[in-house]
């Protein structure tokens, strides 16, 4: 299993993550920003536990953010 965060506040919404992870990814019609599908909120930080399975596509998001908003947590 892994957590992956998102600091959204700091994204710019250049659509990388999206393109690496379509199926955890898409961008916000509201503000242009991208969002973490299925992620819980709190604060401004969002965040979700998934397979890992979506290790790979997700770290791929994360190495294409160019703002750093996304980390990937491995947890036991």
């Amino acid at each position: 299993m892994i957590r992956i965060v998102q600091l959204r506040d700091k994204c710019i919404g250049c659509n990388a993550c999206v393109e690496a992870a379509h199926t955890r990814w898409r961008i916000s019609r509201k503000d242009g920003k991208s969002v973490l599908i299925g992620a819980v909120k709190n604060k401004n930080v969002h965040s979700v536990i998934v397979g890992d399975d979506e290790l790979i596509e997700n770290m791929q998001a994360l190495r294409n953010c160019p703002t750093r908003v996304i980390q990937i947590i491995k947890l036991k």
